[in-house]
């Protein structure tokens, strides 16, 4: 019998292509519940190389990244614009469409 894998190891292997990893976050927003975004750049986070890693190229710690990324974190907009720059994204306003 083949051995599987876990649902946890494939995201981290889909997410480390960055086009993959920005329609995950983008799905994420979508969703009406910011802790859903949160959790989403935490699993992003995780697959490009960790909390570590993140917290070198974003100049936050890595506990307050942790706490910030938890379910119940309320982070500030300037910690997830550079935790997002770290992981080499942007992000765009745009007009919602005329109804």
């Amino acid at each position: 019998m083949a051995k599987t894998k876990s649902y946890k190891e494939h995201l981290n292997k889909e997410l480390k292509n960055p086009k993959a990893a920005a329609s995950y976050l983008n799905a994420a927003l979508e969703d009406e519940d910011p802790r859903v975004f949160l959790l989403a750049l935490k699993d992003v986070a995780d697959a490009m190389g960790g909390m570590s890693e993140l917290a070198d190229k974003s100049s936050l710690n890595r506990q307050s990244l942790y706490r910030a990324l938890s379910e119940n974190g309320n982070p500030k907009l300037l910690s997830i614009l550079n935790v997002l720059y770290a992981m080499g994204f942007e992000v765009r306003i745009r007009p919602l469409s005329a109804a």
